[in-house]
């Protein structure tokens, strides 16, 4: 990148960027997003965790990473694993390492907290996810197909 790259945790001032940003990987017309970040800055918190924002050298945000602790994750040894929750970067900043620096932060934040893993998942159509979780270091363990029935 031509410019610094910062990583931060989100503020409250983040929450209509943040709400952007999460609607772009995870389209939805509910308005379950902005009562979900609602929820993270009141102080009845629980998922996720911890929210970090990739910033560029002028402080806009341009991608973040969403992390909690989870007690099972396929394949991992452990019974306290950092977990990827959501990982998105703006298109235009892409392969450019802003989603590298993201994923070496959750490392961060998952050793601080005791967490001897990091777990991720993705679609398994989202076949560039896959190539940058890869390309990171992940190591694919498992895919599935998940089903569901109205009663």
């Amino acid at each position: 990148m031509a410019q610094a790259l910062v990583i931060r945790p989100v503020e409250p001032g983040d929450a209509a960027v943040w709400e952007r940003m999460r609607t772009a990987l995870w389209p939805d017309d509910t308005g379950s997003h902005a009562a979900d970040i609602t929820r993270f800055f009141s102080p009845h918190r629980s998922e996720p965790l911890e929210v970090l924002l990739a910033c560029s050298g002028s402080g806009v945000p341009i991608g973040f990473v969403e992390l909690s602790i989870r007690s099972h994750v396929p394949a991992c040894t452990s019974d306290r694993v950092a977990f990827v929750e959501g990982w998105y970067v703006e298109p235009g900043h892409r392969r450019r390492g802003v989603g590298a620096a993201l994923i070496r932060a959750a490392e961060e934040w998952g050793r601080a907290n005791q967490c001897p893993e990091l777990g991720s998942d993705t679609q398994l159509w989202n076949e560039p996810s896959i190539e940058a979780h890869k390309a990171l270091g992940f190591e694919e363990v498992e895919r599935l197909v998940a089903f569901r029935k109205s009663l």
